[in-house]
């Protein structure tokens, strides 16, 4: 067994390499080309090979607002559906890299760390070396990204999956979950649409995180008309009423698919760094933890698609809130 096969950490694998004197960096992990105008008018975005697009799972995408719950409801979310005996694999599209640690008790390095531990020599890396096993076997990636204010996040999704299909890890996949950072206009937010066939909504009773949903709907119907991506519909998160959400989506012709209320075991989990699904069998706990089966129901049986129609920015200021 050469020195490279041998179970040694990445870094030690990446300084075996440069001693050998092997190439700097593999052509296929360069950046790939940038595309404009297929995604409409004035659009600059990355796009991945059509074959290193996700096949065989159902693929779904969580957006919303930043800090409204995405995290949550994903990491709950993939232990609700772990629990109906599905093979999930949860990726977390951030540089925090917070996605999973509920899942797994830690926060992971990220896929893009762990490729410049290696020079980006894709092919030294095992699927140990980015994939942590959580609660209920989920598979828990965080993709990361580049350093703030450069590079492109859609860069990263992309070559997380060319990671996973090249290890077949994707074979025995059943679910697929991408949670996406909060920024509409990014490219990492809209690389995961090229995956995935749903899109779910995070968002809570206020006008803050209905305007951003409304802006995340007219994203999506726009990559809808390239990829397969449609809008399933939006969980009310950490909200009592659900009155404001009710009144959007009836306006614009969205739905509601759960109401996750203000639970204080959502809160009292994040703190153990638990899904409600290994935490104590309490009133509070059993209530949230029976909402995120019956989402996970919802959606594994299949949501018919929708196709909202957003309102302008001033059509929604007076839409919401009270006369």
């Amino acid at each position: 067994m050469s020195p490279l096969d041998s179970k040694t950490p990445p870094a030690a694998r990446a300084a075996m390499r440069e001693a050998a004197g092997l190439e700097a960096r593999r052509d296929d992990m360069k950046a790939p080309p940038v595309l404009r105008g297929q995604d409409g008018e004035g659009s600059v975005q990355v796009h991945q090979d059509p074959s290193a697009r996700i096949e065989g799972a159902q693929v779904f995408a969580v957006y919303g607002k930043g800090g409204i719950g995405k995290s949550t409801t994903s990491s709950n979310l993939s232990a609700a559906m772990a629990s109906l005996g599905k093979r999930v694999l949860q990726i977390g599209c951030d540089p925090k890299h917070d996605s999973t640690f509920t899942l797994t008790g830690r926060l992971q390095p990220t896929v893009i760390d762990i490729l410049k531990e290696v020079d980006f020599h894709a092919e030294e890396l095992r699927p140990e070396d980015f994939v942590t096993p959580g609660w209920g076997g989920v598979q828990c990636i965080e993709a990361g990204g580049p350093p703030a204010g450069t590079g492109c996040g859609g860069y990263v999704v992309g070559q997380t999956v060319k990671l996973l299909k090249q290890h077949h890890m994707l074979d025995d996949t059943d679910v697929v979950i991408f949670d996406v950072l909060g920024d509409v206009v990014c490219g990492g937010f809209a690389a995961p649409l090229q995956h995935a066939d749903r899109a779910v909504i995070v968002t809570a009773n206020d006008f803050d995180s209905i305007y951003a949903m409304n802006r995340i709907i007219a994203a999506v119907q726009a990559k809808s008309a390239n990829y397969k991506v449609r809008l399933a519909g939006c969980v009310a998160n950490r909200s009592k009423n659900t009155d404001e959400v009710d009144r959007f989506c009836d306006t614009v012709g969205f739905k509601r698919l759960a109401h996750m209320q203000d639970y204080d075991a959502i809160r009292r989990s994040r703190l153990k760094k638990k899904t409600l699904f290994e935490m104590p069998d309490e009133e509070d706990i059993l209530l949230a933890r029976a909402e995120y089966v019956r989402l996970a129901q919802t959606m594994l049986s299949g949501t018919e698609p929708t196709s909202p129609a957003p309102l302008p920015d001033r059509d929604i200021f007076e839409l919401l809130g009270f006369d």
